[in-house]
């Protein structure tokens, strides 16, 4: 399991490689007196969260280093600029800052609404108790991004983002994607890192397409410097694939959905290395 670091509100696993796992959506640890401010029930923001894909990260996962959020998406977004702040929640928030389309719609840097439910707050929020949430949760979480993903670089010449989402289904099975990639319409990661994916995922009779409906979204644009040697890619994870029919807890697809990620994470690695597909499989 991956280990808390002290004073941080993440949790970090160290490793090697060239490929470096990211969870931002995973975490299911609500401070205390959370629930004082919400008027709409707990389960209601758990909706918020990208279901238990941390444990699928983590079963993938052979060496690579990878960070999982701990605190969850409903109280603060590592998925959004810090200057994505609600003006609607937020008194500090600064109109027009950064009036993102997803901001507008209700899911900034602290999510205002949760589909099916509406408005989730009672009340708006100081500039303090926002800040505090910024310098205590967005920032370390970035900064130990950039730091493991330089290190990296320095390391083996490249490092490689994957920055791990589920998604809810789109629709009927074989009908709509079961996974996304975003590379930011090919801005965040080079062409032939989203190609390797598109292999693992149609080897295993998946659906996937790139960069719709998700075409990545702050960590990957932040982080993602092809000409530095960083690529970025987002993959959004159809939560049908590893979830029970409630998308509550692990399924019977649970083991098959662990399976593709590894594949995809060592395709990666084989990539970013230079290596040849064939001979990688030696």
């Amino acid at each position: 399991m991956a280990q808390a670091i002290p004073g941080a509100c993440f949790q970090s696993l160290d490793g090697e490689g060239p490929v470096v796992i990211s969870v931002p959506h995973g975490g299911r640890a609500y401070p205390p007196g959370m629930t004082d401010d919400l008027r709409v029930p707990l389960s209601a923001v758990m909706a918020l969260e990208d279901r238990l894909v941390d444990l699928v990260g983590e079963a993938a996962r052979s060496i690579e280093p990878m960070l999982v959020q701990s605190t969850p998406r409903a109280w603060i977004d590592l998925n959004r600029d810090e200057r994505e702040r609600d003006p609607l929640i937020d008194e500090g928030a600064r109109v027009g800052a950064r009036a993102s389309t997803k901001l507008r719609s209700g899911l900034g840097l602290v999510p205002r609404r949760v589909a099916g439910h509406g408005d989730i707050w009672t009340r708006r929020f100081g500039d303090a108790e926002m800040v505090a949430r910024i310098e205590s949760d967005h920032r370390p979480y970035h900064q130990a991004l950039a730091e493991r993903l330089a290190a990296t670089r320095a390391r083996y010449g490249m490092a490689v983002l994957l920055d791990l989402h589920s998604m809810p289904p789109l629709g009927a099975p074989g009908l709509v994607p079961r996974v996304v990639i975003g590379d930011r319409h090919g801005t965040t990661a080079a062409p032939r890192f989203v190609r390797r994916i598109e292999v693992e995922a149609r080897g295993a009779g998946i659906a996937i397409t790139r960069n719709a409906p998700y075409a990545g979204g702050y960590i990957v644009e932040r982080h993602g410097d092809p000409r530095r040697g960083i690529h970025a890619v987002q993959l959004e994870l159809d939560r049908s694939l590893y979830l029970d029919a409630a998308l509550e807890a692990p399924g019977p697809g649970f083991d098959a959905t662990v399976l593709l990620v590894r594949r995809i994470l060592a395709a990666l690695a084989t990539e970013a290395m230079g290596q040849p597909a064939t001979l990688a499989a030696e």
